[in-house]
């Protein structure tokens, strides 16, 4: 997808984010804080206060691998981030835990059935009794809830999209862990951005590598953006012999791909890294993040998963962000943004890293890039008929229902289907729709055999 370095063309400076508008698709502003003469004012503005500041945060998806994670970081830097808010979903013993130790000020919960066992669990205990609401009204309350300066998005899916934009409206900064808020959103997230002037910072570590690298570097100065991937539970079986194990050994197959090399994650999101759809999702949400175009992106394989992005300018330099694999250090910068706080992380060692080797992606092995390259640059609402294609794919596959080759057949059909319905200026209501028709697209695909070719 990349043009030749010499033809690569730099990002075109913004003076201001004023002013922008619904239909600036290209986007020359994306979603985080940079491209702008006010974005490098703040940056610098931030920094120079020093770190001796209080940021009071909400959580949405307390239980769940980032929130788990978020409150790590929050129980070790007490004096710098206060709990406000928790959401979560039916992890009643986790929860109480947290509100026991963090004492928020209003939780949510999935359902009433879940808030009854919560209040149980709550009995006899002496600390100050949070607001208890549930539902998606319930999540929608602790997103816009009363003084946070900063809500973390730890929500898996779509389903985090609205609570996005309800913390958006009420002016709260997003440190975004969500992909799907840009992926399926963006066309009407980065107005709204604008608009209420909420500053959102990448929490996934290739987009927080990416953002870290660009600090201090002149909004007219990007070339280009490479993002790296750890290759999945594949990376290492040619495609040939994948596709072999596809026909033959299908209980194998899902078992591997439940399994990530080198990342602790969800079942979704380790099933996503598998497919690369992960990577071809987070390419949209560069797009989105950063206001470059698909052809300023590349994609690039890194097995050690060391080097988590980088960006290269346009003197040629590059600028990558190097860690050991570690999600709290991405999540603590997008919190604390522009400022570097003292964690007790395991340092680098170069010498015991050793070696870092890089590989092109095998579009064989890995249709969903070329499927995301061709939703982004397609645009409008055809991104989020492929997020909810890959959704609703990832599930049937967990569940056995389908392949793991079928996956990308199906979001292959459902994006075809959309062709006829395609937005390219949709609201936010248009987005939701999108969404849910793509979602039971892909069951009906799914189900009708003569649409899924043989592997």
């Amino acid at each position: 997808p990349a043009l030749p370095a010499s033809s690569r063309a730099s990002l075109p400076l913004a003076s201001s984010r004023a002013g922008a508008g619904r239909g600036d698709v290209r986007m020359m502003l994306g979603a985080a804080p940079f491209g702008s003469k006010d974005d490098m004012k703040e940056m610098v503005d931030r920094a120079i206060t020093g770190d001796g500041f209080k940021k009071k945060i909400t959580l949405l998806g307390s239980t769940g691998s980032i929130g788990t994670q978020t409150l790590d970081i929050v129980d070790y830097l007490p004096d710098t981030f206060e709990v406000v808010g928790l959401a979560a979903g039916s992890n009643v013993d986790l929860l109480s835990e947290q509100i026991k130790k963090f004492s928020p000020k209003i939780v949510s919960v999935k359902d009433d059935d879940t808030l009854g066992k919560l209040k149980d669990s709550l009995k006899g205990w002496k600390g100050d009794m949070p607001e208890l609401v549930c539902g998606a009204e319930g999540i929608n309350d602790v997103a816009e809830y009363g003084d946070a300066d900063c809500v973390v998005t730890g929500i898996v899916g779509c389903a985090g999209l609205l609570p996005t934009v309800k913390a958006i409206e009420a002016g709260k900064d997003i440190a975004l862990a969500n992909k799907e808020t840009l992926i399926s959103g963006g066309p009407a997230i980065l107005p709204l951005l604008r608009k209420h002037n909420v500053k959102m910072t990448p929490a996934d570590s290739e987009h927080s590598a990416i953002f870290q690298s660009l600090q201090g570097v002149p909004p007219d100065s990007l070339r280009r953006i490479i993002l790296t991937a750890s290759g999945g539970a594949f990376r290492d079986v040619p495609a040939e012999e994948l596709l072999r194990l596809c026909k033959e050994d299908p209980e194998f197959v899902q078992k591997k791909a439940t399994t990530h090399p080198n990342w602790d994650m969800g079942a979704k999101i380790t099933v996503d890294s598998a497919t690369l759809m992960n990577k071809g999702l987070e390419v949209i949400e560069a797009h989105y993040l950063f206001g470059a175009t698909y052809d300023q992106i590349d994609v690039v394989i890194h097995p050690q998963s060391i080097l988590h992005s980088a960006i290269e300018t346009i003197d040629s330099s590059v600028i990558g962000q190097l860690g050991w694999p570690d999600m709290r250090l991405p999540l603590v910068y997008a919190m604390s943004w522009p400022h570097r706080l003292d964690m007790p992380y395991e340092p680098l060692d170069f010498a015991k890293m050793g070696t870092m080797t890089f590989m092109k992606p095998d579009r064989v092995k890995y249709p969903s890039l070329d499927l995301s390259f061709s939703a982004g640059r397609t645009g409008g609402t055809m991104t989020a008929a492929l997020n909810a294609a890959n959704e609703q794919a990832n599930e049937m596959f967990r569940d056995g229902k389908i392949g793991f080759m079928d996956i990308f057949k199906v979001i292959e059909a459902t994006m075809e289907a959309h062709k006829e319905d395609l937005s390219m200026t949709p609201s936010l209501d248009d987005i939701v729709k999108v969404d849910e028709w793509a979602r039971e697209k892909t069951l009906e695909v799914s189900g009708d055999k003569k649409l899924i070719l043989p592997v």
